[in-house]
């Protein structure tokens, strides 16, 4: 099993207005993007929406996050990046709308707004929003660990690019998969106790999956690469290969089963 995020050589580098401003601030976002959705349709075309939502929360989350944490450093999807960030022991990790596709669909629920911070590369504080059920879930006040409930494990899976390996992964555990739109969505199904599974192969970036990976820590969740070793943030090249989130006790299971599928 690999050691979890928010260890305690990482507290005397993190405090708890990180944490509360973390949720805060992904909250701020989410209601934003929920009053500018309602305009898509009407003021707005689908890909109008997306444009703006993506702008929008960038530049209300980097603006905020710089006047509050001055001396961090900051690597957002929708921002240019910046070698900065590799000097600095704190680094803000954000995705200011994951699931822009799902965001353009206004009867869609399964996207998210990403706020982490890393320290030393990992990912110790995070905060994910899903503004569409009005829920943000963040290291702040952690999850209750997901109850384990009968019936077959429920293996996540992109809805409009399933992976070939994820139906293997959910054969080999004798599971269903089920889908859905963006990662953080994905991730916090499995917090909530609404699936039992999430794994991603097919590469990511940093922003995708730190404040995800930081909640789903902070509520007892195994968090890892797909071979069981430690995910890794603000790295030179952002881009990170795979993710997976899973119930803690079948862990060991998943990882087993994975080396079989990927």
């Amino acid at each position: 099993m690999v050691e979890q995020s928010g260890q305690s050589g990482d507290r005397g580098m993190v405090k708890p207005a990180d944490h509360a401003e973390a949720a805060r601030l992904a909250g701020a976002a989410g209601r934003m993007l929920v009053e500018l959705r309602r305009g898509i349709g009407t003021e707005l075309s689908p890909e109008q929406g997306r444009h703006e939502g993506d702008r929008r929360s960038h530049e209300f989350l980097s603006r905020a996050i710089t006047e509050l944490f001055p001396h961090d450093g900051l690597l957002s999807e929708e921002g240019a990046d910046s070698a900065v960030r590799l000097g600095r022991r704190r680094v803000w990790v954000v995705d200011p709308l994951d699931g822009t596709r799902e965001f353009g669909e206004p009867e869609r629920t399964d996207w998210a707004v990403h706020v982490a911070l890393a320290v030393d590369g990992r990912a110790v504080v995070g905060a994910v929003a899903l503004p569409a059920r009005d829920i943000v879930l963040s290291t702040e006040l952690p999850p209750a660990a997901p109850v384990p409930l009968d019936g077959p494990l429920r293996v996540l899976v992109s809805r409009t690019r399933p992976p070939a390996s994820a139906q293997r992964l959910a054969d080999l555990l004798e599971g269903v998969t089920v889908p859905m739109g963006s990662a953080g969505a994905k991730a916090m199904a499995v917090v909530l106790g609404d699936a039992d599974v999430y794994f991603h192969a097919g590469g990511q970036y940093e922003w995708d999956s730190a404040a995800p990976v930081a909640v789903a820590a902070s509520a007892g969740l195994h968090v890892s690469r797909v071979d069981g070793s430690a995910l890794r943030y603000n790295q030179p090249n952002p881009w990170l290969p795979d993710v997976l989130v899973c119930r803690a006790d079948i862990a060991d299971d998943v990882l087993a089963a994975l080396q079989s599928c990927i």
